[in-house]
């Protein structure tokens, strides 16, 4: 997949369409102040969310150091676009 034309907003946008599916969870009831608890993403939704991502973005997602922390979309969103546009970088220089 080639990203020189992903924006980060593109991204964005695309991985809460990720969030949404994976998770269950109607786009109307996502912002970025939404808690991931609040939207009921419980940690096996979590999982499939980031699996969901990195297949599609060709990138590994550490639960364990990157996203430990993250509890609300705009930090989830955070994490995930800068790891993906950082892979964009390195894949298409």
């Amino acid at each position: 997949m080639s990203g020189k034309h992903l924006t980060g907003k593109a991204l964005s946008a695309e991985i809460l369409e990720i969030v949404a599916m994976e998770g269950m969870v109607d786009t109307t009831r996502l912002s970025l102040e939404s808690k991931l608890a609040d939207l009921d993403i419980q940690s096996a939704d979590f999982v499939l969310i980031l699996m969901a991502i990195e297949e599609k973005y060709d990138v590994y997602l550490s639960v364990d150091k990157e996203l430990s922390g993250v509890s609300t979309v705009a930090e989830l969103l955070e994490v995930v676009t800068r790891k993906v546009m950082a892979q964009i970088e390195a894949r298409d220089g």
